[in-house]
């Protein structure tokens, strides 16, 4: 019944939308910070993740598994990462704001807020989590009152039509 109301409901879709703008805001600010500012660094900021992983009660490393991801290939890649954090900050944040493939946009922003949150920064990220889960849930409705209201449909029918020419080829 809950799923049903927030995939379906307009007033859900009103209560999204909200939601949406608040998230696009905010990831759409720290993105454009990121870029205007022209120095972002992300080296500093993970190589404090490896040196002070996040660890459990009892003393051990809780997610060893991804502080040998950032030492195996986020920190010998890092200029691939002070690109994407950035531009996928402001991308996703336009995203949520436009309503434009917000599912793809809260995905992908689930993804940075889970990367954040591993790497030990609580912050804001548990808030994020849980919004974005909730839009990710309702779908098509969250982004109902935004430009998925013309861009979902738009790429379904290409989908079709292609569908349909492949099976005719």
């Amino acid at each position: 019944m809950f799923m049903n109301f927030l995939r379906e409901n307009k007033i859900a879709a009103g209560i999204l939308t909200v939601l949406r703008l608040y998230l696009g805001y905010s990831w759409f600010t720290a993105g454009l910070g990121k870029l205007q500012s022209g120095a972002f660094d992300a080296s500093g900021f993970l190589q404090n993740a490896v040196a002070n992983p996040v660890k459990g009660p009892d003393g051990n490393m809780v997610y060893s598994w991804y502080v040998n991801f950032l030492e195996s290939f986020a920190l010998p890649n890092i200029d691939v990462f002070n690109f994407i954090v950035p531009w996928g900050e402001t991308l996703i944040g336009l995203g949520l704001l436009l309503g434009c493939l917000t599912t793809a946009a809260m995905f992908f922003g689930l993804v940075m807020n889970f990367s954040f949150f591993l790497a030990g920064t609580v912050s804001h990220n548990p808030t994020d989590i849980f919004l974005g889960f909730i839009i990710l849930t309702a779908g098509y409705n969250a982004g109902r009152i935004g430009l998925d209201r013309w861009v979902i449909p738009f790429i379904r029918k290409t989908m079709k039509t292609e569908g349909k020419n492949k099976a005719a080829a």
